[in-house]
């Protein structure tokens, strides 16, 4: 345990950075929150669309078990130091209502501005317990060597206290500050870190379909295979939608991690299975269907399982125009060729490859520093006194759903346990 009343020095004030300052100065300690941008918690406010999903309700084992298996042993000691229960009692007090969606998302009840209030929450919080916020002061270097960390470098000056908490964000929408620059200083320092990588990103694809923008595919799974014929890598039941670029929504987000090594590792092709089934019952299915009803459209058939607005364009790419008879193509003059391609794509809509996922455009960014060298219980880098780590900075990313934030929040509370 730190003497009481040390100069902690915070750097970042987003989720983590709020929580860690907040947690420290109302342990007694003299606090300062630097932050580069003009306002706190920039990437806060657009978080869910502007929306906030601040967490994921549930037990603790739900959202432990939403990471991957090195990252929860990790996270254990700071979810059970600070849960989703404490968090969202603690926005309580600051007269933040939340509410739980079906599934398991937690956010600010809707009025506008709803993101905006959960800052201007922790805000309040970091100020009344004394805290020194000082927006614009962005911290261009770190000097020292372990176990001490001396100082940090702005611009015009040099900052010395006795703690100091990274909570600086990851590589993600730069825009917001986030511009991963304090890996490359802490990989100065020998401290053990992993490179950035985008996650939870919107993944554009080689082909792009803007007339479809704004289409969303809903029920089924996102597939990610080694090329158009080879072996299944991942996949993810969920929605994706339709952009200029490529696609976006739950299921992209969830793979474009694993697209983006496929895709650095050679072989990478998407496609979306409306229907789960095998295509052999789905076949079966189709054919029972022209004998009971041999003057159902084909387009009606495919309608069931696709976007109406997708039916035509998709029909004509095979050869199955609906003009091709008078009142449409029926069941009854379906040929086999055209069925299987009714089949195939209700079972796996070709996607096509993906371009370069971009690491700028991810919710968070995968990689960081390296959890080996962190302790779980106080956010400590290993081997140094005075030095904390927090946050996306952490070699942790969690799913959609508000985990990422939720972690932010614990960890920066276990750092700023002082």
């Amino acid at each position: 345990m730190m003497e009481p009343m040390a100069k902690v020095t915070v750097v970042g004030g987003g989720a983590a950075g709020l929580v860690a300052a907040w947690r420290a100065a109302s342990l007694g300690h003299a606090v300062q929150l630097l932050e580069a941008n003009g306002r706190l918690g920039v990437k806060l406010r657009i978080s869910g669309g502007g929306k906030c999903n601040i967490t994921h309700g549930g037990p603790l084992k739900d959202l432990l078990a939403a990471f991957t298996k090195e990252q929860a042993r990790f996270l254990r000691p700071s979810l059970h130091a600070f849960d989703n229960a404490a968090l969202l009692e603690l926005l309580r007090r600051e007269g933040i209502e939340t509410y739980t969606r079906d599934n398991g998302r937690v956010f600010p009840l809707d009025r506008p501005g709803s993101a905006g209030a959960v800052v201007a929450g922790f805000e309040a919080l970091v100020r009344r317990a004394g805290v020194d916020v000082r927006t614009g002061a962005r911290v261009t270097g770190l000097l020292g060597q372990g176990p001490r960390l001396e100082a940090l470098l702005l611009e015009e000056e040099r900052i010395r206290g006795d703690v100091f908490i990274l909570a600086t964000g990851g590589a993600s929408y730069p825009e917001t500050g986030t511009r991963g620059e304090v890996l490359g200083w802490l990989r100065g320092l020998q401290v053990p870190v992993q490179p950035w990588f985008p996650a939870l990103a919107p993944l554009p694809l080689q082909r792009p379909r803007p007339d479809w923008e704004g289409v969303a595919l809903r029920g089924g799974e996102l597939r990610l295979s080694a090329g158009a014929e080879g072996r299944r890598v991942a996949s993810f039941a969920g929605d994706v939608v339709f952009t200029k670029a490529g696609i976006s929504g739950p299921a992209a987000l969830e793979l474009s991690q694993a697209t983006e090594r496929a895709r650095r590792e050679g072989a990478a092709w998407l496609a979306y299975a409306s229907v789960l089934e095998p295509p052999e019952r789905v076949d079966a299915a189709l054919q029972a269907e022209q004998r009971s009803n041999p003057r159902l459209l084909a387009a009606t058939w495919l309608s069931r399982h696709l976007p109406e607005r997708l039916v035509d364009p998709l029909l004509g790419a095979q050869g199955l125009d609906r003009t091709q008879m008078l009142k449409g193509l029926m069941l009854k003059d379906l040929p086999k060729e055209g069925r299987r391609a009714l089949v195939a794509l209700a079972t796996a809509l070709p996607l096509g490859e993906p371009q370069a996922v971009p690491l700028a455009r991810g919710e968070v960014a995968a990689g960081g520093v390296a959890l080996s060298a962190v302790d779980p219980r106080t956010m400590a880098l290993r081997g140094w006194d005075n030095l904390r780590v927090c946050g996306e900075l952490l070699d942790v990313d969690g799913p959609v759903g508000g985990y990422n934030l939720q972690a932010a929040f614990s960890t920066g509370f276990a750092a700023g346990t002082i």
